[in-house]
């Protein structure tokens, strides 16, 4: 099950408390104090790793605690300190406050490393305490608490390019036949239940694309599958918007691009000044009718929008596709 958001609580290890002893060997009559610290609360820490692929490990564990500092004992003796919880998250994955969601940090590439919530530090012990005028104290620290937080992870994919259209605009058939992605096709709407990942090799280069859910309308305001999934297109650099072109489409391609264009506008305004390319899917169905084509290309020419007539179903003008795609990114 692909999970792209979570609401978790974490609480590090509070600090083992110090101890208040005295030597009592034979033959000293006057020890003195030898209580030794408490020991440090484990730590909760979240790791970008290539291991994991959704946040899938908190769905049903909501709530993690790491393990509390040991308490000092005598002869000075320095009380264990607490484990450490270490928790895998996929890159791409940004930590929030709950519930305002302010941005705590950003795994915005594998292997990076951050302390979310830090363990209290132990308890100094009575041996700390002894002094000219007090040589017997019977004072010592208790350890401190450990950090508490909850907060909202959220995934959202590293991509270079984001496939956004309607439900049964052809993208999933797209991304199985540029890259190895192989995602569940079939001739109805919302067979992509969450987002595929896929590579694309061309002239011995390559780049990630991503196949978003359809997108409805009203998708900004939570309506259909959109608002679960528009946020894996914020990372991209290149929005590619497939329009099924055929008779059987549920809009016309126009009206279909200016769609998708309001929803994302909506959703977030910035995601227009990405790089876009225009799909028009499923010429190989449209053969007899070409006004709805005629009057997308005529729209993208004043617009300066890159366009490309395909059948991903028939690998029409795939390459070319890909040429305009890669020249996004040309390497530096």
């Amino acid at each position: 099950m692909f999970i792209d958001r979570a609401i978790v609580s974490f609480r590090a290890g509070d600090g083992g408390d110090g101890s208040h002893s005295f030597r009592r060997e034979k033959f000293i009559p006057r020890g003195g104090p030898d209580g030794g610290d408490g020991g440090k609360g484990g730590d909760i820490v979240l790791v970008s790793s290539p291991m994991c692929q959704s946040l899938t490990d908190f769905k049903y564990k909501r709530q993690f605690e790491a393990e509390d500092g040991g308490a000092g004992s005598r002869r000075k003796c320095t009380g264990r300190n607490g484990a450490d919880i270490v928790l895998q998250v996929p890159a791409g994955t940004v930590v929030k406050t709950f519930p305002d969601e302010k941005l705590i940090f950003d795994f915005d590439r594998l292997g990076l490393e951050f302390v979310l919530a830090r363990g209290g530090k132990g308890g100094r012990g009575n041996v700390h305490f002894k002094s000219s005028v007090n040589q017997a104290p019977r004072r010592s620290e208790k350890g401190e608490k450990g950090e508490e937080i909850k907060v909202v992870l959220e995934l959202k994919l590293i991509a270079s390019a984001g496939l956004v259209g309607l439900p049964n605009a052809g993208k999933s058939t797209l991304i199985s036949r540029i890259s190895a992605a192989r995602p569940k096709i079939a001739d109805y709407p919302f067979t992509t239940l969450a987002p595929n990942l896929g590579v694309v090799d061309f002239h011995g280069r390559s780049m990630i694309v991503a196949d978003i859910p359809g997108i409805l309308e009203g998708a900004h305001r939570g309506e259909g599958m959109g608002l679960e999934f528009l946020r894996h297109i914020e990372r991209t650099r290149v929005l590619l918007f497939v329009i099924d072109v055929s008779p059987y489409a549920a809009l016309p391609p126009l009206q279909t691009f200016e769609m998708l264009e309001n929803e994302l506008r909506q959703y977030h305004p910035q995601l227009l000044q990405k790089s876009l390319l225009v799909l028009a899917n499923k010429i190989d169905l449209a053969a007899e009718d070409r006004g709805g084509i005629d009057a997308l290309r005529n729209f993208c020419r004043r617009r300066k929008i890159p366009f490309v007539e395909i059948s991903a179903l028939k690998a029409t003008h795939l390459e070319k596709m890909k040429k305009i795609l890669f020249s996004f990114h040309e390497p530096d």
